[in-house]
């Protein structure tokens, strides 16, 4: 591990790691359980058994905002053009072949939050899908090496953005970002994947990124759009306004005096073609 980081004891450290890491086994698990025929309803359960089997809850079951009601599953399932915060009832049929399921899980666990996203292809995926998740996996390991104290919180989106849209050809999904985690689901930093075109909009964003901070990074990457549509009462789901595909990677950081250890280790390794 690398050294004492400042503003977290090495015992806070080591519980952080331990709710990230159940995220990362309850992916595991969802990568094996994944296939074509199940429902999100299906899928949600299975998650919530896998969360109690490892002695964890969800922190988003339930999870409110002002204004608007309750978060009703466990996971976020977001199936295609639906980029975040899909939930059961608003996508009923079963999964078939070609279907691009991201998946998106959030645990509490002995009073520290782990919360992590991966995207899974039902079947195997064409060229085109193939290079949006690959696109996507290259982003958030690009942009993590980006966090380190000797940087500001907009090197990363400068690393993603530049990566994705200046590379790629790509499309950061708009209004989307990372947010800092610990004991709180969406604490402060705010972490944009774009770089801001007005400065002041994105105020932390020439913040250094002070040892120490647990941040959940997250790029959103479409085919054809970085425009989103949404439930204008219930703010989610949230999907391209194009109705092209997205997918949604997220792992756990904490920025340590050596730079950034990433607490999700274990998530690029899943298998993301799926049943």
């Amino acid at each position: 591990m690398p050294r004492s980081a400042e503003g977290i004891r090495p015992a806070d450290a080591a519980a952080a790691y331990d709710a990230a890491q159940a995220v990362v086994e309850t992916h595991r698990r969802v990568a094996d359980f994944l296939r074509v025929g199940l429902t999100l309803a299906e899928i949600d359960a299975f998650v919530a058994k896998t969360l109690a089997d490892l002695s964890c809850r969800s922190c988003f079951l339930g999870y409110k905002v002002p204004r608007t009601p309750a978060f009703p599953c466990h996971a976020c399932l977001s199936v295609n053009d639906c980029i975040v915060h899909g939930t059961v009832a608003s996508f009923t049929r079963p999964l078939i072949e070609g279907d691009l399921l991201k998946v998106d899980i959030g645990v509490w666990r002995k009073g520290w939050i782990g919360d992590a996203a991966w995207t899974y292809s039902l079947g195997e995926p064409g060229p085109e899908v193939r290079r949006l998740m690959d696109v996507g996996k290259e982003s958030i390991r690009r942009g993590v090496q980006a966090i380190r104290p000797s940087n500001q919180w907009i090197d990363w989106a400068r690393t993603v953005q530049g990566y994705v849209e200046g590379d790629c050809g790509l499309h950061l999904v708009e209004g989307l970002g990372g947010h800092g985690i610990g004991r709180t689901l969406h604490g402060k930093p705010f972490v944009s994947n774009v770089v801001p075109v007005w400065p002041m909009s994105w105020p932390e964003g020439h913040q250094r990124c002070a040892v120490g901070t647990l941040v959940a990074v997250e790029p959103m990457i479409a085919i054809g759009t970085s425009r989103t549509k949404t439930d204008p009462v219930l703010k989610w789901p949230i999907s391209t306004a194009d109705g092209s595909l997205a997918v949604h990677y997220e792992h756990d950081i904490l920025v340590t005096e050596d730079g950034p250890r990433i607490l999700t280790e274990g998530l690029d390794d899943l298998r993301d073609v799926v049943g």
